[in-house]
C-alpha cells in the first residue's frame, strides 16, 4: 500500500525548484552517483571536494549507516514504524526498502519540503504488500505538523524508530535543534528509536569546504562537536558503541567484506532507545 503526498499544493511545489543555488540533497545525490542535480550542484559538489577530499567518503559511509541501523532497528529492536525526516533524494536501499527487507509489514513515513525531492517521491513510495510507505510535505521547523501528519500512517501508541539523518544541522540555532528533536522524541512511546548522524567540525578541511558551500547562497549546514551532537541524546539511553564516527557503528554487521577498510571519519551518529 502506497500513500501519495500528505499535503495540498503538490503542484505548487514542483515549481519552486530553485536551480540558481546548489542545494544539499542534490550534492549529496551528486556525490553518491546519482542523476538528480542539477550544474550549479555538481560545481559546488566539486568545490566542496576540491577542500574536503573526504566528503565523498563520508557520503557513502553515512548510507552504509544507515543501512546498518535500520536492519539493527528493524530486526534485533523489532520495530515496524519509521519516521524519518529530512528524506533527501531516493538513491539505493533507501529506508522503506531496508526496512521491509527485514519486515514486509513495516510503515515508513518520509518527510521533506524540498520541492526536488517532492518531485521523485513516487520512487520512495514503493512498498510491500503488506507494509505502507507515505511522504508528508513538511519542514522540521514545524515538528507538531509533521507528528500529526504522521499520525494518520503511524500508530503512535506503539513504537516509532525517529530517523533523523543528516538534518539537525540545518536549523542553525543549537538550542532550537535541541528543542525539536526532543519535541520529537517527546511524542514517541516507550520502547521507541532514536537514529541520527550529523555532519562534525573535527576537520579543519571540511569546516573550510561548508563555509565556502555557505555562501553561496545556499541553506547553511552548522558543523557541530561530538559533544554538542551528544546533547541530541538527552534523556534516552544509548545503545552499543554509542556515538560514533559512523564506520564506526557495529561495522561487523555489514555485508562488506571482512577485510573492508573501517575508517573514522567526520561524521557522527548513534542509536539510542527511549525508556
Amino acid at each position: 500500500m502506497t500513500h501519495g503526498s500528505s499535503t495540498p499544493g503538490r503542484q505548487a511545489a514542483l515549481g519552486k525548484i530553485d536551480t540558481s543555488v546548489p542545494h544539499s540533497a542534490r550534492i549529496w545525490n551528486y556525490w553518491m552517483g546519482g542523476k538528480d542535480n542539477y550544474e550549479v550542484d555538481r560545481v559546488a559538489g566539486d568545490q566542496y571536494r576540491e577542500v574536503a577530499p573526504t566528503i565523498e567518503v563520508m557520503a557513502r559511509a553515512s548510507r552504509a549507516y544507515l543501512i546498518r541501523t535500520v536492519t539493527h532497528v528493524a530486526g534485533e529492536a523489532g520495530i515496524r514504524q519509521f519516521l524519518d525526516i529530512g528524506t533527501g533524494l531516493p538513491t539505493y536501499d533507501n529506508t522503506h526498502q531496508v526496512a521491509q527487507r527485514v519486515a514486509p509489514e513495516a510503515r515508513i513515513v518520509y518527510v521533506d519540503n524540498d520541492p526536488l525531492v517532492l518531485r521523485h517521491a513516487q520512487a520512495l513510495l514503493t512498498s510491500t504488500p503488506e507494509g505502507v510507505t507515505d511522504y508528508i510535505d513538511a519542514d522540521l521547523h514545524e515538528p507538531d505538523r509533521i507528528l500529526e501528519a504522521a499520525s494518520k500512517t503511524l500508530d503512535f501508541s506503539r513504537p516509532v524508530a525517529l530517523m533523523l539523518m543528516g538534518i539537525l544541522g540545518h536549523i542553525q540555532d543549537y538550542d532550537e535543534a535541541r528543542s525539536i528533536a526532543r519535541r520529537l522524541q517527546d511524542a514517541l512511546p516507550a520502547g521507541s528509536y532514536f537514529v541520527h548522524y550529523d555532519s562534525t567540525d573535527t576537520d579543519q578541511a571540511l569546516k573550510q569546504a561548508q563555509q565556502g558551500y555557505d555562501d553561496t547562497g545556499a541553506v547553511p549546514y552548522v558543523l557541530r562537536s561530538p559533544e554538542q551532537i551528544a546533547r541530541f541524546y538527552d534523556g534516552l539511553e544509548l545503545i552499543e558503541p554509542g556515538i560514533v564516527s559512523c564506520p564506526l557503528w557495529r561495522p561487523e554487521s555489514a555485508e562488506a567484506p571482512i577485510d573492508a577498510p573501517i575508517e573514522k571519519t567526520d561524521v557522527y551518529g548513534g542509536v539510542a532507545h527511549k525508556p
